[in-house]
């Protein structure tokens, strides 16, 4: 598929087949998706889990009781579930670990440039944390990034999905131990195949948006 098709064929799906499974190919390009987004400064303040068994998606449907229980049978019936995460807070050993990993894999050409990158890092971090006082919707943003960016690659696969902002992300944090680990849960995605009958799909509705001439201005 062109982009255009792409952008076309992918949609919010509400049902998914339950016995169709994405490949292991596949599931590693999923895995690269999700590395390689873009971020600010590349800060990368993410961490992903992925469920793609039963007692994963068991675990993750955890965020899914109560009141957002009509978001259940999309984790338990997709072939896989991505758990975004963001982290919570960062600190200049993160900075500089970011700056270590680009100078490991060849990033900086010399001694000033990585020191010149580093600077930028936490003149960008220091900014959102004392002046705007957003650090941590700073790098929820970034996670969101990453979020647009895997939703367009997958589909990009032939790969449906399902974002869910609608999830308990307290129980999930207390399931998979994520606060202690310095990160909380934003949003799960789940992904897999569309069921024919999902009265959602774009074979049976066409997209809608906006027109081009009300949220486009040229200059």
């Amino acid at each position: 598929m062109n982009l255009q098709d792409t952008l076309n064929w992918r949609y919010t799906t509400k049902e998914f087949d339950t016995t169709k499974k994405i490949s292991d190919a596949d599931m590693g390009q999923v895995k690269n998706l999700l590395r390689m987004s873009p971020s600010s400064v590349n800060l990368q303040p993410w961490h992903f889990i992925i469920a793609d068994t039963t007692e994963g998606k068991a675990r993750m449907a955890k965020g899914t009781q109560g009141f957002f229980q009509f978001n259940e049978p999309k984790v338990t019936n997709a072939s896989a579930v991505v758990l975004f995460c963001s982290k919570v807070e960062t600190d200049n050993d993160y900075y500089k670990h970011i700056a270590d990993t680009e100078d490991k894999d060849g990033r900086f050409p010399n001694e000033d440039i990585k020191n010149g990158f580093l600077g930028a890092v936490k003149a960008f971090a220091g900014i959102h944390k004392y002046d705007l006082k957003d650090l941590q919707h700073w790098m929820e943003k970034q996670v969101y990034l990453n979020i647009g960016n895997f939703l367009l690659g997958v589909a990009s696969l032939g790969i449906d999905a399902t974002p869910m902002e609608g999830i308990d992300v307290k129980a999930l944090d207390e399931e998979f131990g994520l606060r202690e680990k310095g990160y909380t849960a934003l949003v799960a995605v789940s992904i897999g195949y569309r069921a024919a009958s999902d009265f959602n799909s774009t074979e049976k509705t066409p997209k809608s948006r906006l027109a081009e001439n009300e949220i486009i201005t040229v200059l």
